[in-house]
């Protein structure tokens, strides 16, 4: 229930993406007649737009999944920004991939364009040019706070979509991944990786005794991807210190929801690269929260951009990863 002395901002952009958030007007105690905005709690729902009634999203259902979709131009990039504000403002931490450098704006305040000022008008919003705190992030290094992994985290069967290997390279990876935790050896960099994939060719005979079939040809072509993906910038990926998830799931000294933008312009040079980053964050979000049912909000928002790229030319089991993390994910919050 709206409060004299509390006010709602939302979102409405322009379209320099330098972001600028409408602040409702104060209104006195709400009644049934008055309009949603008016209505609503502003720790419980998010207003995202208005066409024949205003439109809010419900804190309360927002782990569930959701789908934007449209051709160019018709507001996407707008909505999940509209989003994010509203998620950082309830004190929810967000996390997205910045494709087209649209997201950035909402760290800045907009301008008060006439038209916007007009259009927050006759919404019932006074306009105000707001910004968010935003920390940005990249795989590379170079527009923001690097994102490490080891690849024991990574897994083979991640590393092996990265990789574009087939079934029986994929199997070879297998065994690499098991004789190194067998012989309790640290798989952190692709140092590590060539270190266990040369100890693995030099005892390929006593190994295919133990795991069944490995050749010096299946260990030469995942030598040779090791050496691809390095130069693809997979050296800056992996390696220690790895990354906390919590530094993903903070709120700054207002309480505002931190948003995680992660610089993906360069990554979307290399789609599967892109895409298998992503799916190894969601999966570590997957196993390392804890099950909370359904909170009052979310722990955390995740906005997955281009997420059909998951799909492209994925194996069977990694299908069923993707189908087993996007069923259960939402009970972690």
């Amino acid at each position: 229930m709206a409060k004299t002395t509390k006010t709602t901002k939302s979102a409405k952009p322009d379209k320099t993406a330098q972001k600028s958030a409408p602040e409702s007007k104060a209104a006195p105690a709400a009644k049934a007649n008055a309009p949603l905005k008016d209505q609503a709690d502003p720790a419980g729902q998010i207003f995202v737009g208005r066409s024949e009634k205003d439109e809010v999203l419900t804190l309360a259902l927002a782990n569930r999944h959701g789908l934007a979709t449209g051709a160019t131009g018709t507001g996407k990039t707008v909505t999940l920004q509209v989003l994010a504000e509203g998620f950082s403002r309830a004190g929810v931490p967000v996390f997205a991939a910045d494709v087209k450098g649209d997201l950035s704006g909402i760290s800045a305040p907009g301008e008060a364009k006439d038209a916007l000022v007009e259009r927050a008008a006759n919404m019932g919003f006074k306009y105000a040019p707001d910004e968010f705190p935003v920390i940005f992030w990249d795989m590379f290094g170079e527009q923001g706070h690097p994102i490490r992994a080891t690849i024991s985290e990574m897994g083979p069967l991640l590393l092996s979509r990265l990789m574009n290997l087939n079934e029986v390279q994929e199997g070879v990876l297998n065994i690499a991944f098991r004789v190194a935790d067998e012989g309790g050896l640290p798989l952190l960099d692709l140092k590590d990786m060539q270190a266990i994939l040369n100890h693995v060719a030099e005892n390929a005979d006593q190994l295919t005794t133990k795991y069944g079939n490995v050749t010096k040809q299946s260990v030469g072509t995942i030598q040779r991807q090791l050496l691809v993906l390095e130069n693809q910038g997979g050296k800056k990926f992996f390696g220690e210190p790895a990354l906390d998830l919590k530094d993903f799931m903070k709120t700054d000294r207002d309480g505002r929801g931190i948003v995680n933008m992660l610089a993906a312009d360069k990554l979307m040079e290399n789609p599967r690269l892109y895409s298998t980053f992503l799916l190894w964050l969601l999966s570590e979000l997957f196993e390392e929260l804890p099950e909370v049912g359904d909170p009052p909000k979310p722990k955390l928002v995740f906005f997955f951009d281009e997420a059909h790229l998951l799909f492209n030319d994925a194996p069977k089991a990694l299908l069923d990863k993707i189908e087993q993390v996007v069923r259960l994910v939402r009970s972690k919050g």
